[in-house]
């Protein structure tokens, strides 16, 4: 009968020990799932942010675009990307912008 008694404990330590090891596989596994749906929700935002960044740009394109024919179009490039200036226009250079600008390309 004593024998009985061992092998009931001995089943029901066994019972415990694989109810535990469950316990903590299901624990674990809810923590890596949220720490993934954390990481993931991360991703989405900042997808999303480049998302709104990119339509932003793409309308300021369409109006460049749409503005291009437009004599003021045309002069912001001559000025900007050709570096022209209207006649009796005086170009006056800031020597300490021009440092700072020198500098930035280095860093």
């Amino acid at each position: 009968m004593s024998r009985s008694i061992e092998n009931r404990r001995l089943r029901l330590n066994i019972s415990r020990i694989i109810l535990i090891a469950l316990i903590l596989y299901i624990g674990y596994k809810f923590l890596d799932q949220s720490r993934l749906k954390n990481e993931l929700t991360y991703k989405r935002t900042e997808k999303e942010i480049e998302h709104k960044k990119l339509e932003r740009e793409i309308s300021i394109l369409e109006d460049e675009i749409e503005n291009s024919d437009s004599l003021n179009f045309v002069e912001k490039i001559a000025r900007d990307e050709l570096g022209m200036v209207k006649p009796r226009e005086i170009i006056i250079i800031d020597k300490e912008k021009e440092k700072e600008n020198s500098f930035k390309g280095y860093k």
